[in-house]
């Protein structure tokens, strides 16, 4: 049986850490293995990230003591793994406890899937009337909610879709870098019944740490500062936002470059420059 990578990146969140740390190893199947890589010099995040990088199920880890992002973590799992599937799961979200297993069983069964992924949306952001629309069935029983890109943690990928489609690029966030895989067949989407992910930067998680809009403006995400999201309650309809997105988003891959993406891009800043927020 071929082995599983999966990235963990760490980053200024001692709390949830000692949440989402714990929770992915004890997660790992037996072929499993952790990369971790913290980023940053916060006291309280390494010491978190210290109290768990000697488990034997953690493989490699990488300490930068600048915040670098997301490309060159990736590119370093997965230019220097050798698992067959690939993996990354953000410090601030934990995966249902099957999620290793149920992924794997439909990569295994299905050889044109490439990143399929956990949901991080509740019950209540499910547009079922959406959901049929992409839902298509697949060998072994699979099903699929159809979607060029899934969220950057929570997925498993194929070896292979990263042998065709390349590294991250300059340019690339881990949505494009998905786009490309697409344009060249691989099949992309969220495993249906959804395998819930617990995304505690969502304010309806109970685990999150934004319980007024102090607490937000404090710690926002990176996604927020860039959009210009400043109450906790505009947090949230973003979030309600981005599952509707997904879910409402087309299949048609001419949609996604071109004159179209283009003219979506014009909107974007356009309202940014009337509202001072550019929603996802």
């Amino acid at each position: 049986m071929s082995g599983i990578d999966i990235l963990m990146i760490t980053y200024d969140r001692p709390e949830y850490v000692r949440l989402s740390l714990p929770h992915l190893l004890d997660t790992c199947t037996d072929d499993a293995r952790v990369w971790l890589w913290h980023n940053g010099s916060d006291a309280a995040t390494l010491a978190a990230v210290e109290e768990f990088r000697h488990d034997p199920r953690v493989h490699r880890f990488h300490h930068s003591p600048t915040n670098a992002g997301l490309r060159e973590p990736t590119n370093w799992l997965w230019s220097e793994s050798s698992g067959d599937y690939l993996s990354k799961v953000d410090d601030d979200c934990l995966p249902d406890k099957s999620w290793l297993e149920v992924l794997r069983r439909a990569q295994d069964d299905v050889p044109e899937f490439g990143v399929i992924g956990t949901w991080r949306f509740p019950e209540s952001d499910v547009r079922q009337d959406l959901v049929d629309q992409k839902l298509a069935e697949y060998a072994g029983g699979h099903r699929l909610m159809r979607n060029h890109w899934v969220q950057g943690s929570g997925y498993l990928l194929k070896r292979a879709m990263v042998d065709r489609t390349g590294l991250l690029a300059e340019d690339d966030s881990f949505t494009s870098w998905c786009l490309k895989a697409a344009r060249l067949g691989f099949v992309n989407g969220w495993i249906y019944p959804f395998l819930p992910e617990d995304h505690l930067d969502d304010p309806r998680s109970p685990r999150t740490i934004y319980h007024t809009d102090e607490d937000f403006m404090a710690r926002r995400p990176l996604s927020a500062q860039k959009t210009g999201v400043k109450t906790v309650a505009e947090w949230t309809e973003q979030m309600k936002r981005s599952a509707y997105v997904v879910q409402a988003a087309s299949l048609d891959l001419r949609e996604y470059s071109g004159w179209r993406q283009r003219s979506r891009s014009l909107t974007k800043r356009v309202r940014r420059a009337i509202t001072g927020r550019a929603p996802w």
